[in-house]
């Protein structure tokens, strides 16, 4: 490679000699590429970025200096490493730190530089001195440039102040070439159908393609948004897994970064909601973007070809109908391992969350109704589910003005395949990419200590549980630690999700305690699932729990109807099976609102919740509920399992739990199980036999 000996700017001298004392401490860190993060940086003008290329050689280093653009500016540097000060002939006269200033190098002079640690290996000052030409003559600047290397050595952070800038440091920002990397954008919070959700559905496919075979791109949600720890869990990323981030501002933004994954367009029909889920399943199958007919322009900029026009061709359809025809047309190519129901929240709106894990997937994307009584959408729902392996996923959600949550579960449960709600679920095509910290375990925060004696008091026992998944509700609201609290975990996404369950495990506190949920590895009713698959349902799901350091695990059965209007009660069978397919286990939950099948085998018991705090039940009313449960169960011990729904905080529960009285004690719920086996004041209870 032919050397341009010229005086380098001090951001790129800075890193060049940064590299040569790394080396001669031997930390070897910054060896190979870097690319500047814009929108951590101060801005490069002209030029479309800057990259750096540091390699090293026995006594000697070479840094390669590329201003990016159409016809790039590319400069090299060699250096030797004896640690005195160096002088470099300049001979061009572009002084690219910024092009538009009226600031010339001087070519035919000499710049001074030199290089001291302040921290051996981590960070570095360089004093530069050079002269340029300005309109009233030559003048020398003075720069002090001190560079640091982040603690996982996934960025360089260089903070540049020359004496003509004092008043205004600059920051320049670089990670390293195939470390963690990725770009980030901000959704709007807007889902209507004829206005935000295009731009928004834009946005998710382009998401679904860019990261389908590695995490490059993540989006912010609305605060508002059901699932409130994007913020959260992009601050984990950065401070915790080593990720550095780059901002697109735009669609045009995005679509340029990305748009090598890119193949072409569809456009959905506005008119007609249904389509833009079969543009979802094309899109996965296509590797295409899904936009409406006011971003053809944005497409056409791009040079992307048309795959095809939706407008029009479902007008005066119906759902089953429409779905139908995807159904003949797209399903023998899609993804049987995974399905995605886009519903939730209907007419007007889609919040489809989950779509750019499904594109990812080549996922066939549908609402049908699960209800028997629309027998021709759950027919082609049924067929569907017939043709998924047994334990394939079903993501995503049902919608809310079709069918219910148990029709849902039920049919799915009835072929053996496991739920993953919501179809809100954010940024799971790139949480899926990424895996847990080196040498991260989960540790759940376990209570009981071997040897101790646990006998009960003559007390009311109160366990305290949030369901309905991690994610939602309090676990980011003020007041968590301050009580004894369980949480449910979705325990797919050990695999599915595996920093988002770090995350959650690295941030609980002593009070924090973790159960397995939802009857199975993944949410399903096992009244439901065939006799003969249940075993290895659990099996599975036992599996898991071990990996996540769980041995408390949840069930629930609606697939009879709800507490109010069904059956929830579980027959002899299926709670032996989870005895005996989770021999490690310390105790079984049941139910959602109140549940009445309860045992206990060898000091494991299984026991129901005895209430159900809903968010809108007025304190004084829940505090009398409870008092009362407590004056009906007179036998002391008495075990109350309290399910709290998720959009309870927490200092609401303790609010409520401090009105008790002075001989009810709230309890961690491995203990609370563990006393509960101990001495089991509960009657033994199962579904009658039919």
């Amino acid at each position: 490679m032919k050397t341009v000996c010229r005086s380098f700017t001090p951001i790129c001298l800075l890193v060049f000699v940064a590299w040569s004392a790394s080396l001669a401490q031997g930390t070897g860190g910054m060896d190979g590429i870097w690319k500047l993060i814009p929108d951590k940086s101060a801005q490069v003008v002209y030029y479309d970025g800057l990259q750096l290329n540091i390699h090293t050689q026995p006594a000697r280093l070479q840094l390669t200096q590329q201003w990016q653009a159409r016809f790039p500016r590319v400069d090299s540097m060699d250096l030797s490493l004896d640690g005195k000060s160096s002088l470099f002939p300049v001979n061009t006269r572009i002084w690219p730190t910024e092009v538009f200033m009226g600031v010339s190098m001087a070519p035919g002079s000499n710049e001074k530089a030199s290089a001291q640690w302040l921290i051996p290996g981590k960070v570095l000052r360089v004093e530069e001195t050079y002269k340029v030409l300005v309109s009233q003559g030559a003048t020398d600047i003075h720069t002090t440039s001190t560079y640091t290397l982040s603690e996982d050595g996934q960025t360089l952070t260089l903070n540049v102040q020359r004496d003509s800038r004092a008043f205004d440091p600059l920051t320049y920002v670089f990670y390293k070439e195939g470390n963690k990397h990725a770009c980030y954008m901000t959704l709007t919070d807007n889902w209507k159908v004829k206005s935000g959700l295009s731009e928004n559905a834009f946005l998710l496919s382009l998401q679904g393609l860019a990261n389908s075979d590695a995490p490059q791109l993540y989006f912010l949600y609305p605060d508002n948004y059901d699932y409130r720890e994007t913020p959260a869990m992009f601050d984990f990323y950065q401070h915790h897994q080593g990720y550095s981030f780059e901002k697109l501002n735009s669609m045009a933004e995005a679509l340029s970064r990305f748009r090598g994954s890119v193949k072409g367009y569809i456009i959905w029909d506005r008119n007609v909601r249904t389509s833009l889920n079969v543009a979802f399943t094309l899109a996965g199958l296509e590797k295409a973007v899904i936009i409406t007919e006011d971003m053809l322009p944005l497409v056409e900029k791009a040079g992307l070809p048309a795959i095809t026009d939706l407008r029009g061709k479902f007008t005066g359809m119906n759902d089953a109908a429409i779905y139908a025809w995807a159904y003949d047309h797209y399903w023998e190519r899609c993804n049987k391992n995974y399905v995605v129901w886009m519903g939730g929240v209907t007419g007007d709106q889609m919040m489809p969350g989950i779509a750019d894990f499904g594109i990812s997937k080549g996922a066939f994307f549908t609402d049908l109704s699960t209800d028997p009584k629309d027998t021709v959408e759950y027919a082609l729902a049924g067929k569907i589910f017939s043709h998924m392996p047994a334990l394939s996923m079903v993501m995503g959600w049902h919608s809310y003005a079709k069918d219910l949550e148990r029709n849902y579960v039920t049919l799915a449960s009835h072929y053996g395949l496991r739920v993953e709600g919501l179809n809100t679920f954010p940024n799971l095509s790139f949480s899926s990419k990424t895996p847990t910290s080196p040498g991260f375990t989960f540790s759940n925060h376990h209570n009981l200590i071997p040897g101790k004696d646990y006998t009960p008091q003559k007390k009311v026992y109160i366990a305290c549980v949030q369901t309905d998944g991690l994610g939602l509700g309090a676990w980011g609201k003020p007041g968590r630690g301050s009580i004894p609290y369980a949480w449910e975990v979705t325990i797919n996404w050990q695999w599915m999700a595996p920093v988002m369950l770090e995350y959650y495990y690295t941030s609980a506190t002593a009070n924090d305690y973790f159960f397995g949920s939802l009857s199975g590895p993944g949410y399903m009713y096992p009244k439901a699932i065939p006799r003969q698959m249940l075993p290895s349902v659990i099996k599975l799901a036992d599996t898991i729990m071990r990996k996540l350091d769980i041995n408390v695990f949840e069930t629930m059965d609606y697939s009879e109807g709800s507490t109010v209007v069904g059956n929830t009660e579980l027959p002899r069978y299926i709670v032996d099976d989870y005895y005996k397919y989770m021999p490690e286990a310390i105790g079984f939950m049941n139910g959602y609102a109140p549940a009445y099948t309860f045992y206990s085998e060898k000091g494991r018991p299984f026991i129901s919740y005895d209430y159900y705090l809903d968010e809108n039940r007025p304190e004084k009313d829940a505090v009398a509920d409870l008092k009362e449960l407590a004056f009906l169960n007179k036998q002391r011990p008495y075990f109350l399992l309290l399910h709290v729904r998720e959009w309870n905080n927490i200092d609401r529960v303790k609010n409520i739990l401090d009105q008790m009285g002075a001989n009810v004690e709230v309890l961690p719920l491995d203990v609370f199980l563990k006393m509960a086996g101990t001495q089991p004041t509960f009657e033994t209870r199962f579904e009658s036999p039919r």
